[in-house]
């Protein structure tokens, strides 16, 4: 019998996932993974997660670890995050955190228990073609996660099971509800773990110092002040302190940082503004391999559950890539990812750099 270790986290998805090797002859253990070290202003729910991993493994029978990556959590992942927002960006740390972390340290501390394979609860699929692996899009449209698997390499995704990969989380909840899993009715787990339920201002107070500075209109007049632009992405809307507009044109939203002069630079009512045509990439990861071709045509998407978006791509010299848009899309930000299909797979993704109106 192989051995088959879960990261399990303690919601329903990775609960079922175990059910569901279990169902197909594996031998599963359990293994949670601490992230982060919490503090008093700590909303992570670690403690309580934890104990739901017990609860779930007492049931189904199998055994249970905890292992605590909080440094390397902290080295490889949170430092980017700050790095990234002091620089003005939209970081995307969930990403960094698969690479990083679920199919880092955790997969040779899994080797180490004696594993066979991996399995984590993520909604997506993997195709083993000889000693070539695929990333396959999941069942449910709506769930499908290789948005965040994206920048996986071949020898992470080897020995990689995704049990969730043609289910749907319909079909999740009533399976855990019929086999009477305490998590059965559990809510999914939204954001980044270390940030949590509390005030995103607050936290990012204590790493990185504010810069105040001015809120300018797109003709540069002054229409308020800004807290830091590290706390705005493009398109927002929300906590932009500026009310409405007297010409009733609606509220205002957030147009472009600038970074040399600490201004945030915001508009309202025509969003043409926000559409752009093209971005520039980096950090460029392809799966399973790079293409043979400088140029190919693809899907994208720039952001986790947006539609696939029709984009050609180029390849230059310096690793770095062009993505051309069929159609402009709206809010294209810096630090996230762009991440390319076929109909089919995951090909892989590349760190946004730039944006072209």
């Amino acid at each position: 019998m192989k051995t088959v270790v879960l990261g399990m986290s303690g919601g329903v998805d990775s609960a079922v996932a175990a059910y569901l090797l279990q169902r197909q002859g594996y031998n599963v253990i359990a293994l949670f993974m601490h992230n982060w070290e919490e503090t008093d202003d700590g909303c992570c729910t670690a403690e309580q997660d934890f104990d739901d991993v017990k609860r779930v493994s007492d049931k189904l029978g199998i055994p249970y670890y905890s292992v605590n990556f909080a440094r390397e959590y902290r080295e490889r992942v949170f430092s980017y995050f700050l790095s990234e927002y002091s620089k003005g960006r939209t970081p995307n740390p969930d990403v960094l955190c698969n690479r990083e972390i679920k199919f880092g340290p955790f997969l040779q501390y899994a080797k180490a228990l004696g594993a066979d394979h991996v399995a984590t609860g993520h909604y997506c699929g993997v195709e083993h073609v000889g000693s070539v692996s695929y990333l396959l899009k999941a069942r449910d449209k709506t769930k499908d996660q290789t948005y965040f698997l994206n920048q996986l390499s071949q020898e992470q995704l080897k020995d990689v099971i995704f049990p969730l990969a043609d289910i749907t989380k319909a079909e999740v909840r009533q399976i855990a509800e019929r086999i009477g899993l305490v998590n059965a009715a559990k809510k999914d787990s939204t954001g980044i773990c270390f940030i949590g339920e509390r005030n995103f201002r607050r936290f990012l107070q204590n790493y990185l110092p504010c810069q105040p500075g001015e809120i300018v209109d797109l003709d540069g007049k002054r229409v308020g002040e800004h807290v830091g632009l590290m706390y705005y992405t493009l398109g927002q809307r929300r906590g932009l302190g500026l009310g409405g507009t007297k010409d009733g044109e609606g509220r205002w939203f957030v147009v472009e940082k600038d970074m040399e002069h600490n201004r945030l630079v915001v508009s309202h009512g025509d969003e043409s503004v926000l559409m752009s045509r093209a971005l520039t990439a980096s950090g460029a990861n392809f799966i399973p391999a790079p293409p043979s071709e400088r140029h190919f045509d693809c899907f994208a998407k720039f952001r986790y559950r947006q539609s696939e978006q029709a984009v050609s791509v180029t390849l230059s010299d310096d690793g770095k890539l062009r993505v051309d848009f069929r159609e402009k899309q709206r809010a294209v930000t810096p630090g996230q990812f762009v991440v390319f299909y076929d109909e089919r797979r995951c090909l892989g993704g590349a760190t946004i750099d730039e944006v072209y109106k």
